[in-house]
């Protein structure tokens, strides 16, 4: 990270809109506006990909229409303190400060609010495919998405009435699901073991070779299109009559005519500055371990239902992820979580996962206590955002993204529509009323 040079500080106050941050959502975004015919720039610390997008579990979970917790999470909530390894963590000296948030995720357990956060989750899931497809074929990319659905397995006969109680209430929210027997996951993914007695499978999910890849596609995607980027750190905005101007860790003023805050878990200072609405935004701290030398274990990604965690195969490895710990931005990572995730596919295969060469990874992904993401517009359309997509980030980008680039041109910058305009579609987009930032 650097202080801007002159040539970016030029690209800032000559950009229709900036946007601030250049995970797998903002640069998505960023080709989204630029397509609609707006100067963009994009501004993070970080180069292209290398927050969350480039450690996710690189699943296209559109089968996770339910929110991270359940009612189960009063009963679990002792181990989640106790336990450093455990599946769900909430490190000890995190709970004051997130307490406040706890208590409201507590409150989304009831019916109402459960049902809203479900509704909403469902709708971005439900078209997040089609545009993915949309968006990858519109950068030659359609061979970084596989399509050919996930499993989710179980061992222990007492998880079959778990299993089929899951299944009952996804088929309820429209998802498809279908019952598998052990034999029949064994004959699409030989190597898993024969203690597997069944799973569920999805045939409307799928999973990318490689999230970095996937980002550097969309950069250079963008980049031609006339996209440009600046790296550095943007601290504070004041939203005015002619614009928007952001503040840097350089010292440095960017002005411009909208911001789109896409900054993940990051974003909640910056919404606050901008917009005067503190949003109760925390981190869940996701880990990886990615297995260089199993690059055909598996032909598609398998979760554990007892396990709680998933397998993705990619085209550098096996990357094992799904952990969630719950311990703010500034602590530093404990990698053992990331290599526990090794001892936990004991015994799921017929001959154990080589780890040799194997690299832990630890990412912020950024976690609302509705599990809903903030997709809308502030400050008469000067101000964008799109943030709080928790581990569905990857998932819903696409879709984020024509969700902004629609925000953007009810907004102030105005633009040509017709420019490198997207394919048509004729799949409605959800309705934005259940990701406001008003609703905090």
């Amino acid at each position: 990270m650097g202080s801007y040079d002159q040539a970016c500080r030029d690209d800032a106050n000559h950009a229709d809109v900036t946007v601030i941050g250049a995970g797998v959502v903002g640069i998505a975004s960023a080709l989204a506006l630029s397509r609609k015919g707006l100067q963009v720039l994009v501004v993070d610390k970080q180069a292209p990909g290398m927050g969350a997008s480039f450690g996710n579990a690189g699943h296209m979970a559109t089968e996770q229409v339910f929110p991270l917790a359940d009612a189960s999470i009063l009963k679990r909530l002792p181990r989640m303190l106790m336990d450093p390894m455990g599946p769900l963590r909430l490190d000890w000296r995190h709970v004051p400060k997130a307490l406040p948030w706890f208590t409201r995720l507590l409150l989304n357990l009831r019916q109402a609010p459960y049902q809203n956060s479900v509704s909403g989750i469902r709708a971005l899931n439900e078209v997040s495919l089609s545009a993915w497809r949309r968006l990858l074929e519109s950068v030659d990319g359609t061979h970084l998405l596989q399509e050919d659905g996930s499993f989710m397995v179980y061992e222990q006969e007492s998880s079959r009435a778990d299993l089929e109680a899951l299944q009952t209430c996804m088929s309820a929210q429209g998802v498809a699901v279908e019952p598998w027997q052990g034999d029949a996951i064994r004959d699409v993914a030989p190597q898993l073991a024969d203690s597997i007695r069944g799973g569920l499978f999805f045939p409307a999910t799928g999973h990318v070779v490689d999230p970095l890849s996937v980002v550097q596609r969309l950069v250079a995607a963008a980049k031609a299109e006339g996209v440009k980027f600046c790296q550095g750190e943007v601290v504070s905005g004041d939203v005015h009559s002619h614009g928007v101007t952001l503040e840097t860790t350089a010292s440095e003023r960017l002005h411009g005519r909208q911001v789109l805050v896409a900054c993940g878990a990051h974003s909640a200072a910056l919404t606050a500055s901008l917009t005067g609405t503190r949003v109760p935004l925390d981190t869940e701290r996701g880990y990886h371990l990615m297995l260089p030398g199993e690059q055909s274990r598996l032909p598609t990604a398998v979760t554990s239902l007892e396990r709680r965690f998933i397998m993705t195969p990619m085209s550098e490895g096996l990357r094992l992820a799904g952990t969630v710990e719950f311990a703010g931005l500034k602590r530093p990572p404990n990698m053992a979580r990331a290599w526990q995730l090794h001892r936990l596919s004991q015994g799921l295969f017929k001959t154990p996962l080589d780890a040799a060469e194997a690299t832990p990874w630890m990412g912020f992904r950024p976690s609302l206590p509705d599990s809903l993401p903030v997709i809308d517009s502030a400050k008469d359309g000067r101000v964008l955002l799109a943030f709080g997509h928790h581990h569905l980030g990857l998932t819903q980008a696409a879709v984020t993204a024509e969700l902004i680039a629609g925000l953007a041109m009810q907004g102030t910058a105005g633009g040509d529509a017709s420019r490198h305009a997207p394919p048509a579609t004729d799949q409605a987009l959800p309705e934005l009323t259940p990701y406001r930032l008003d609703r905090f």
